[in-house]
């Protein structure tokens, strides 16, 4: 894939990010009423909690700057309907999982859903020398953009691209097994791929799954009602009643659940 001009600045997709546009919107439109003054504290609250988190967390890697950049330069609109720049994992989650990576000492990472690839790097930066990232993507083009990206990084070795269909593939890897387990794919499949993890032995004894967008841009409480808001709230409802895991949900960026088997 060749980058081209950026089609602009990546939307506001997280429950903080949309809270703050609208409130940014509520403000000016709230001259001359006597609530400005007040909406604009709470603009500024909301507005200023994303880049201080970021400020305040370690950088990131020139590699996975790279990477980033080159994601937010391409078009994604001439590529496909489904994909978008905002798809991207981004600097606070990278390093949130690779200090789970460090946290739980992985060695053997399984990636759910890789899109350009930033949290499979962020993930591989983490890992020992000896350790592996299996990266499941179902799109042929896009696994081929990331590769171009690993190859930029001495990291980027320690990445096994899977290409195709995420159930399928996991079929595939039975009798491997994984100390961590992140899924960020389609969220119709997420019941079946956790269901997957946990019961044919893709997840070590001990292992951890984590499973991003559980948020969903507020949809799941907030609305509006759409079939990804439904899938996440679905899911979300059978992990909390499930006895054999126990998990929390992380409210960082689009939500992250940490799910882990205690039966």
């Amino acid at each position: 894939m060749t980058p081209r001009t950026a089609p602009g600045a990546a939307r506001p997709v997280t429950p903080a990010s949309i809270l703050a546009a609208r409130l940014e919107s509520l403000v000016g439109r709230a001259g001359g009423t006597g609530l400005e003054d007040e909406l604009r504290e709470v603009r500024d609250l909301a507005v200023g909690l994303d880049p201080y988190v970021e400020s305040m967390t370690s950088p990131e890697s020139p590699a996975l700057a790279d990477l980033a950049a080159a994601t937010a330069a391409f078009d994604w609109r001439d590529a496909s309907g489904s994909l978008e720049q905002e798809m991207l994992s981004g600097h606070v989650e990278g390093r949130f999982l690779a200090m789970l990576a460090h946290a739980t000492r992985a060695r053997r990472v399984l990636e759910v859903g890789m899109f350009t690839g930033y949290s499979a790097l962020a993930l591989a930066e983490a890992l020992p020398d000896d350790g592996s990232v299996v990266a499941l993507e179902l799109d042929e083009s896009v696994a081929a953009f990331a590769q171009e990206q690993f190859a930029r990084s001495s990291a980027g070795r320690r990445i096994d691209v899977r290409v195709g269909p995420a159930a399928e593939t996991l079929r595939a890897l039975a009798g491997e097994s994984f100390d961590l387990v992140f899924v960020d794919a389609d969220k119709a499949g997420y019941a079946d791929y956790l269901e997957t993890v946990l019961t044919t032995g893709l997840l070590a004894p001990g292992g951890l799954v984590c499973v991003d967008n559980t948020l969903m841009q507020g949809q799941p409480w907030a609305g509006p009602d759409t079939e990804n808001g439904r899938a996440i709230a679905e899911f979300n409802a059978a992990v909390a009643a499930d006895p054999r895991v126990e998990q929390v949900v992380v409210p960082l960026r689009d939500g992250i659940t940490l799910i882990r088997a205690v039966s």
